[in-house]
């Protein structure tokens, strides 16, 4: 299995600056023939859309797998996108759709290795060993749960998607998110009970 980045550097990349306004400029520059607009676009969203499939896919060779595909998608559907929509939407919708769609062909549910490396920090260790292990722990409980479980918590949490955002992404309505949510959280407080001492 290949090495993942450290925990906390997969966290913090999958948060996106969204700029609709950057991402529509993209768009209609790639649009008319600039190629480097698409290049651009692919850059922004790369990380983001690699950490949303591996945190429902746990395989970081089925996410790269994920992310190569929803960029040719992209590629040879730009012309479809509509502008009036958020482009991180859209793009994070075909990431979660071919994800899940990997998963369903692959009935893909092995365990991960539970220690992923966390990187050295400065300051108080004994601070740090206890983040590191909270770390730990809300990975080891995430990498446990069904993959929509995964997918609401990483899109609310760890990309901080709005409810919109997100039901857009699912294509479901507002409630239901709050609702998978909900129960989501749910769960993964009960997981987080048994790592206590």
């Amino acid at each position: 299995m290949a090495t993942e980045p450290a925990s906390s550097q997969l966290f913090a990349a999958s948060r996106v600056i969204v700029d609709n306004e950057v991402d529509r400029a993209l768009v209609e520059r790639f649009r008319k023939g600039d190629r480097d607009a698409f290049t651009e676009l692919m850059v922004r969203y790369q990380r983001p859309i690699y950490n949303a499939a591996f945190w429902i896919l746990r395989s970081a060779d089925d996410a790269r797998d994920v992310a190569q595909s929803v960029f040719l998608k992209v590629a040879e559907h730009l012309d479809e996108f509509d502008g009036q929509r958020r482009f991180f939407s859209w793009i994070y919708r075909i990431a979660v759709n071919e994800s899940l769609n990997l998963l369903r062909r692959n009935d893909h549910e092995e365990a991960l290795d539970d220690e992923i490396d966390l990187p050295g920090g400065l300051g108080d260790p004994e601070s740090h060993a206890s983040d590191a292990q909270r770390t730990r722990d809300v990975e080891r409980a995430l990498l446990t749960m069904s993959p929509m479980d995964r997918t609401v918590i990483v899109l609310r949490h760890f990309s901080e998607c709005s409810y919109q955002e997100i039901a857009r992404i699912l294509d479901v309505d507002e409630k239901t998110v709050k609702s998978r949510l909900f129960e989501a959280r749910q769960r993964l407080r009960e997981l987080l009970k048994a790592y206590r001492p």
